[in-house]
């Protein structure tokens, strides 16, 4: 496999497992429900969505965005916003509450995703480092 395709590989997983941890966070009585089988279908379905946007993405001179941290999570939360609008209708008493708040902490894990991990996790290997020594 080439080096492109595994690049839009890793965008496309990234993609999917963020929304869908956003959207699970962001659904009403979701905290009580984790282990619902329709919390999780709706979840996942956002996930899906969004990580194909992203992959359609890198088709485009826009795939530019995903090296930049803040381009990154600023489209990642568009992408949500767009696919938890269109798996479902908002369960909040304001019609697009639930899919914009769903973006933006989908946008605020994939930075915070960037700072951790990015690197070869090099930020969290130095706080393993200072908190019990070298092993």
């Amino acid at each position: 496999m080439s080096s492109e395709w595994k690049s839009r590989l890793t965008i496309f997983l990234r993609r999917f497992c963020q929304p869908t941890s956003a959207c699970m966070t962001c659904m009403p009585g979701s905290w009580g429900n984790a282990i619902s089988l329709a919390h999780w279908t709706i979840a996942v379905h956002t996930g899906l969505l969004t990580g194909l946007l992203a992959l359609l993405l890198t088709f485009t001179p826009a795939s530019r965005m995903f090296r930049n941290r803040y381009g990154n999570a600023t489209i990642v939360g568009l992408l949500t916003i767009l696919g938890d609008a269109y798996s479902h209708t908002s369960h909040y008493h304001i019609a697009s509450v639930e899919h914009i708040l769903t973006g933006i902490v989908s946008g605020f894990l994939t930075l915070g995703a960037s700072y951790l991990f990015d690197d070869r996790a090099r930020r969290l290997r130095l706080v393993w480092v200072r908190a019990f020594g070298r092993a």
